[in-house]
């Protein structure tokens, strides 16, 4: 689930499905937009240097940091946060996976883990190669626990909860790409 990006205007940001004013301060990342102005505390800040993924969000449903980011630099896009993917009919089924397969310890790295492996989920459709592929000419781009480890491997957990990840995101996304 992704916000609309056409519905945004150039002097707002949609996030999670709603306008929000573009920040007057050119010099706020989008990470501080959400936590800060905006309370969205599901996207953390962690390192705040972009090594850690913990403060991934999806901007048109492709991954970033949004550390490393100006707020201003999303005008008229879509942003969508760990609050935006669940809706009225409950979770998200990757946010269910991660609950059923123990994908998270402490929770802190979680937002930023799930949103990551959506992002990731849509490369892998869009056929997108990674450093792992093994057939780049193919026109079907291999689901692997390789696969998914490089392609995640920018959203650092320190509570060893990898193998529960790994599992969810295979169990939401392996039957997908076949």
């Amino acid at each position: 689930m992704t916000a609309d990006r056409s519905a945004a205007s150039a002097g707002s940001i949609r996030i999670n499905g709603v306008d929000c004013p573009v920040p007057s301060d050119p010099r706020v990342s989008l990470l501080d937009l959400l936590r800060e102005t905006l309370h969205l505390h599901g996207t953390k800040k962690g390192c705040n240097q972009g090594a850690c993924g913990a403060c991934t969000v999806l901007v048109d449903g492709e991954r970033i940091v949004s550390c490393l980011t100006l707020a201003v630099q999303y005008a008229g896009r879509g942003v969508t946060t760990i609050e935006g993917l669940a809706d009225d009919h409950g979770l998200h089924r990757l946010q269910q996976a991660f609950i059923d397969h123990d994908g998270f310890q402490c929770g802190y790295c979680t937002p930023g883990q799930i949103c990551s492996a959506i992002g990731m989920a849509a490369e892998l459709k869009r056929g997108l190669p990674s450093h792992v592929t093994q057939d780049l000419g193919s026109e079907h781009m291999a689901f692997s626990h390789d696969e998914v480890r490089e392609r995640m491997s920018g959203n650092l957990c320190r509570c060893g909860a990898h193998n529960g990840i790994i599992d969810a995101i295979s169990e939401t996304y392996a039957e997908a790409a076949e």
